[in-house]
This record gives structure tokens, C-alpha cells and sequence, in this order.
């Protein structure tokens, strides 16, 4: 068996791929296809012996869509303004349309030039205009809707499709009938069904198209996470190149501030250097001559010379790339009640309506209630309301989640949210906030803390180590105001020495007591700070220590409130980070976390969720980082804080804009009662179809009651409204904290 990822173009809905891929599992050679509609391609697994890539390609192309050859790369064509600008002019299309074809009935102030009676001929001639112009704007529904007739596979499509087209075309010949004197005809016009349809079926699908572009902009930007630029050495000289220019084992240099071009091993030079994006560690790493640096990080303060060791495709980003394609690739199995009972009841319909029609000609009836009858059928069991049942309520939630910190980017999380068991947190920048701040001060001195800082963040303010951020933070919060230096040395490994109003400040670790003879009498307190994950900072003078400092990445504040309401709701709580177990167990324990995993790369991140689902777990991941990006494609529901890296959001299903953990009790609350509300919306719009149906089909006609399609049309907005008014109950939901 070969497997091959087919570029697919044409597609423009969630019917499209799936036809697509119900037409290409048909096929005998194939054994498995699935198509992503995100990723606009087509993943392939086939028999060689039976068939070649060009035979594939013809059958891409016998369903109705264009094969652009093997996928290699990322299309990112997002919606235009001019596709926004399109909508809102059907839109107000649709408003003129429904009040030129309603003005009589319900009394509303006439226009006189479209007027149905005075002007019959100008009123006849706008409507079947405007009709027209929604059959074209829906041109894209009614193709599809063909296909998957051809293809014994139909669907919404097809059903909207046949009783659009009906109802219009017999619209037509009740127009004709118009012009040759017969004016009954004119109440027979059903040109408002026909845009309305269509109109209603494009607004679900514009309101699910606006994000679906954030998958492949997140894994676009895997590829800007390198430089576009690198210097190397060769034969003693530095030229900048391009990164595809660089060659396996060319000595590449990289200066402070810079990033790391490609994966590789460092020859010369040592360096502070920033793989969170990777390793989910907060606290910059130390790199000398031997080690291995990845390609996308950060140098803060050394200069380096590393040999080139992959490049290219064989690159820790690139391979991230490949894994967050492969995890979009692949779909999890999502209940969508409307879809499935549609693939019953469209085919049915379109049986009653045959039927119906049949059975009046049989009868002697003539052949214009034959018709009546079949548009009728068709128009009031058109899927508006059943269309709306799900994607209405959703809109609404996604609403009354964003008003509480929740963007939801995928419709179907609001339905899955609910069954989510297993919870798996990033720890650095999640659980914690990502950012090195002091978290315990220790004043050994008869001075106040905040003149104690004032004296370490105007040294620190001076120094290029990580650490020293951590300080110039804390007086911006505190409105300390920094003192200038006198003068500055930096003594490598150990701290900074620095002279204020000819005072001398020693800033650092132990070993720089040592050096200037301080007696150090606090190694309690320095290994009680170093057992809950910080890092020691001295403040000294040239005579005694004045203080102890430890800098840590804080816990947030929510976590631990989080977790213990997680517990009463049986959801497990798993930590899952690239952080050393130590750090990561002093963290787990303050906020009641009992199962940790440990110094994972992304591939065992996602691993590790994938062993998860095999277990039948319905997974939660809750990151911020590119090291987490594969993970948050793999599990069920991607979460992401709104202080997280850009890739990391965009990988995700759900951002906390609010930077709250809480939100996440709010997001399956929320699901509980969205699913709830479209569970009775798909009630009511089937129970509609099953009431309707057999009066439309005029099984009550013997105790006078019966409906044309004019009435037909009308309940079918009727129960649209229904299901409107079902959903805007959800508005009720209040924040659950």
C-alpha cells in the first residue's frame, strides 16, 4: 500500500469534502481516503498494483473537483473583502426580495413601482431577477448537491438543490401563465422560496467559514519561527546567506540577540540561549561547546559558532510542521445528529415527492396539482430550520463565550466540550504565567525591600541575563524608580559587581560571595528557595549579605481553585511539560495535580495524548507554547491562554482571551447547554417535517385541510422562527464561577 496527500481544488463546504471522500472510498484500489477541507487536500492510502496517481486524479476529477497535484506546501488564501462585501449585498437582496413579495400580505407600506398589482409586469420581472441572481450565488449548492446525486450519496445539498430549482422553474410557468391573462396566477409565485433557501444556507456556512483558516495559518507560521538570514564561516570569512544556501556542516555564527538558523552543534562561544518554544522551559539554558542548539531559538548574550547538522526538512521545526499536517489530517469522530439523519431523510423526501406526484396523475387529477403538489412537498420539507437547529444555537454560544473570555474557532467544540474527561495542562505559561518574577524576598538588612530592589533592579537593569528582567519588572509594578551606576563589571557565572553614590553593590549566586570573602550564613534559606524551583539571587555589600531573592515562575491563581472543581466533576487532571521533575512536582503538589509527566519533547506530548484517546479518553489540551502546538492538533479540544505564543493560539481550538483557567469550567458548562438547546431544535425541526409532510402531501384533504406552496413557504420560515427563538435561550447562561 502506497499513500499519497493530493492538493484538492473546488472545494467550498463541509458537503464538498465529504462527498468527496465518501466518492473516493468507493472506488476499488483505495482503501482509505480522508479529505481535509482546512487543508484544502486529500490523504490517500491505495494499492499500487491496482492504480497510479493519475488514476486517482480522474477520480478527483469524475466527482467534480480538480486534483492540483501532490500537496506540498500551504495555501493560505483567506476570505476576501470582496467575498464580505458579496454576502451583504445578497443580504440586503434578500430584505428587498421578502418585502416586495410580503408588502400585501402584511399590509406593509407599498412601494408603487414594484407594486404586485398596479405594476405586475415590473413586480413579476424584480423577482425572478433577484431569483435568478441567488441561483447563481448559489450556483457552487446546487452543483454539489448534483454530484452527490450522480454519486448515490445525497445530501442538504441535494434536497435544497431539487426544491430550489422547482420551485422556481415552476414559478416560471405561473409567470407565464401571468402574462397570458390568467391573474390567479400571480398569488403562485414562489421566487421568495427560492432566494430565501438559498440565502439562509450561505449565512450558516459564511458564520463557519470565518475561522477556518486558522489551522493553516498556525502551521505557516511554524516556518517564520527561523531567521530568514544566517552568517557563516568559511575559510576565516563571514558572509551572510540566505538558510537555503547553508550546507550540512558549515560553521554558522550567531550574535546576541539573534536567532539560531539550523539545528546543529556549537563548536565556539557560550550563551544563554531561549528553547521554551520547544522544551516548554522557562529559564534560558546555558550553552557551551558541544551542545546542541535548535533551530528558532534565542541567543540572549553569548556569541556562538555551531556546526550545521540538519537543515531544512530534517529540522526540529520542520518535523513539528509535518506532525501538526499529519494531526489536522486526521478526524476525530464527531456526532453530528443533523448530518446523519439526513443522509435518511433527504432521499426519503425526494421519494414522497415522486410518489406524490405520480399518484395524482394516476389518480385523474391534472397534471398542475400534480405539480402544486411536488413543490409543495419539496419547499416544506426544505431543511431551513433543520439547517439552523445546530449552527444557530452555536453562534449564539459562541456569543455568550467570547462575553466570558472564550473564543471558540470550531463550531463542533461547543457540542464535544461537554464529554471531555481528561485534562492535560502545559506547565510553563499555564499553569504558571510564563514569566520569570520574584517570588520571595528575604531582607537580612534593616533597609525596606522596596529600597533593597531599587538597589538590584538598577544593577540589574545594566546586565543582558534573563534574570535581570525579573527585577526591572518588579519596580515598574512597584513605581520604583531606578538609581544610575557608577560603574559596572560583570563576573561570568557568578553575578555583577556595581558602584551606587560610591557604594558597593554585589548582585549574584554563592560563588560570588566566595570570591569577595562575604560571609554567606543562608544556606537554609537558599536551599528552601532553590526546593520550590527557584532561582538564588544575593544582594550583598562589600561587607554582609542585605538580602536573599527568589525568582521563580509564579503559579497563577486560578490553578489550583481549577483543579479542585475539575476533581468534583470526575475530569482527571494531568501536568505535561517539558520542565525538569523536580520543578515540575514542587508545582503539581501546590495546586493539588497527583499524575505528572515530565522533560517531554512536543513528539512525546503528543504521544502521550495519543495513548490517551486510545484508551477512550475524550482529551483536553490546555498550552501556550510552540512546543505545544502538535499537542493542542492531537487532542479532542485545544486550549490556549491569550498571553501564549501566536502558533500556539492558532493551533488551538479555544483562546482564554482572558488569561482565566476558570474559563475552561465556563466552556463545558456552556457545551452541556448548547447541546441540550440544539438537541430540541433537531426535536422541533423534524417534528415540523413529520406534521407537514403528510398535509403537504394532502393525506388531509378529505377533512379540508391542505396547503400550497405559498403556505408551505410560509411555514417553513414558521419553523425557522422556532428554532430561533429555542436558541436565544441560550443567552440566559451565566458565568458558572
Amino acid at each position: 500500500m502506497k499513500k499519497i496527500v493530493l492538493s484538492i481544488d473546488g472545494m467550498t463546504c463541509s458537503a464538498c469534502s465529504s462527498g468527496l471522500e465518501k466518492y473516493l472510498n468507493k472506488q476499488d484500489g483505495i482503501e482509505n481516503a480522508v479529505v481535509n477541507l482546512v487543508m484544502a487536500n486529500a490523504t490517500i492510502k491505495y494499492d499500487e498494483k491496482k492504480l497510479n496517481i493519475v488514476q486517482i486524479e480522474e477520480f478527483v476529477k469524475k466527482a467534480g473537483f480538480k486534483s492540483l497535484g501532490e500537496f506540498k506546501q500551504i495555501d493560505l488564501n483567506k476570505k476576501t473583502k470582496t467575498e464580505k462585501i458579496v454576502f451583504s449585498f445578497f443580504t440586503f437582496l434578500a430584505i428587498v426580495l421578502m418585502y416586495i413579495s410580503m408588502e400585501n400580505m402584511v399590509k406593509l407600506p407599498q412601494i408603487p413601482l414594484f407594486d404586485m398589482h398596479k405594476n405586475t409586469i415590473n413586480y413579476m420581472c424584480a423577482m425572478v431577477v433577484i431569483a435568478i441572481s441567488f441561483l447563481i450565488y448559489g450556483f457552487d449548492i446546487l452543483k454539489n448537491g448534483y454530484k452527490n446525486l450522480i454519486h448515490k450519496t445525497p445530501n442538504m445539498d441535494t434536497l435544497v438543490g431539487i426544491g430550489v430549482l422547482t420551485s422556481f422553474l415552476y414559478s416560471l410557468y405561473n409567470m407565464y401563465l401571468v402574462l397570458n391573462g390568467n391573474h390567479e396566477k400571480l398569488m403562485h409565485l414562489y421566487f421568495e422560496s427560492t432566494a430565501i433557501v438559498i440565502y439562509f444556507i450561505k449565512l450558516g456556512r459564511f458564520i463557519d467559514g470565518l475561522s477556518k483558516d486558522k489551522t493553516k495559518e498556525a502551521i505557516s507560521k511554524l516556518v517564520t519561527i527561523t531567521p530568514d538570514k544566517a552568517t557563516i564561516k568559511r575559510n576565516g570569512i563571514e558572509t551572510t546567506v540566505t538558510l537555503d544556501e547553508i550546507n550540512k556542516g558549515d560553521t554558522v555564527i550567531c550574535k546576541p540577540g539573534e536567532k539560531i538558523a539550523v539545528d546543529g552543534i556549537i563548536l565556539d562561544g557560550k550563551a544563554h540561549v531561549d528553547e521554551s518554544f520547544i522544551t516548554g522551559e522557562s529559564k534560558p539554558k546555558l550553552k557551551e561547546k558541544d551542545d546542541r542548539v535548535i533551530a528558532g531559538s534565542i541567543n540572549f548574550d553569548g556569541y556562538l559558532e555551531y556546526k550545521a547538522e540538519k537543515i531544512g526538512k530534517e529540522s526540529t521545526v520542520s518535523e513539528i510542521v509535518k506532525l501538526v499536517v499529519e494531526a489536522s489530517n486526521t478526524k476525530a469522530p464527531i456526532a453530528k445528529i443533523a448530518d446523519k439523519v439526513s443522509g435518511i431523510f433527504v432521499p426519503i423526501v425526494i421519494l414522497i415527492a415522486i410518489i406524490a406526484f405520480l399518484g395524482y396523475l394516476i389518480s385523474g387529477q391534472n397534471l398542475e396539482n400534480a405539480i402544486t403538489t411536488f413543490v409543495t412537498i419539496l419547499v416544506v420539507a426544505c431543511p431551513c430550520s433543520l439547517g439552523l437547529a445546530t449552527p444557530l444555537a452555536i453562534v449564539v454560544c459562541e456569543g455568550i463565550c467570547a462575553t466570558n473570555g472564550i473564543l471558540v474557532k470550531k463550531s463542533e467544540i461547543l457540542e464535544n466540550a461537554r464529554k471531555i474527561d481528561t485534562v492535560i495542562f502545559d506547565k510553563t505559561g499555564t499553569l504558571t504565567y510564563g514569566k520569570l518574577k520574584i517570588s520571595e524576598i528575604i531582607n537580612y538588612s534593616n533597609i525596606e525591600n522596596n529600597k533593597l530592589l531599587q538597589l538590584a533592579g538598577s544593577v540589574e537593569r545594566k546586565s543582558t541575563h534573563p534574570i535581570s528582567k525579573a527585577f526591572i519588572d518588579y519596580a515598574k509594578e512597584n513605581n520604583i524608580s531606578l538609581l544610575n551606576i557608577d560603574s559596572f563589571e560583570n563576573i561570568s557565572g557568578m553575578g555583577i559587581v556595581a558602584y551606587i553614590n560610591n557604594e558597593k553593590i554585589i548582585i549574584g549566586n554563592n560563588k560570588i560571595l566566595e570570591k569577595y570573602n562575604i560571609q554567606n550564613e543562608h544556606y537554609v534559606d537558599e536551599q528552601r528557595l532553590a526546593e520550590n524551583g527557584n532561582s538564588i539571587v544575593y544582594i550583598a555589600n562589600e561587607k554582609i549579605v542585605l538580602g536573599l531573592i527568589g525568582v521563580n515562575d509564579i503559579i497563577r491563581k486560578e490553578a489550583k481553585n481549577l483543579i479542585e472543581k475539575l476533581n468534583k466533576l470526575n475530569i482527571e487532571s494531568i501536568m505535561l511539560t517539558g520542565d525538569n521533575s523536580k520543578t515540575a512536582e514542587n508545582t503539581a503538589k501546590k495546586i493539588g495535580i497527583n499524575k505528572i509527566i515530565s522533560e517531554v519533547l512536543p513528539k512525546d506530548k503528543a504521544n502521550t495524548i495519543k495513548e490517551l484517546k486510545k484508551e477512550n479518553r475524550f482529551v483536553m489540551m490546555c498550552g501556550d507554547g510552540i512546543n505545544d502546538s502538535i499537542a493542542l492538533a492531537c487532542s479532542d479540544i485545544g486550549v490556549s491562554v491569550n498571553d501564549g505564543t501566536d502558533i500556539a493560539m492558532d493551533s488551538a481550538d479555544v483562546i482564554l482571551t482572558k488569561n482565566d483557567l476558570n474559563c475552561i469550567l465556563d466552556l463545558i458548562n456552556i457545551s452541556k447547554k448548547t447541546v441540550r438547546i440544539i438537541k430540541q431544535n433537531l426535536f422541533w425541526a423534524f417534528f415540523y417535517n413529520c406534521l407537514m409532510i403528510p398535509i403537504a402531501v394532502g393525506v388531509l384533504k378529505p377533512i379540508g385541510i391542505s396547503i400550497n406552496p405559498m403556505i408551505a413557504s410560509i411555514s417553513m420560515v414558521l419553523s425557522s422562527v422556532t428554532v430561533v427563538l429555542n436558541a436565544l435561550r441560550l443567552r440566559r447562561i451565566k458565568n458558572s464561577k
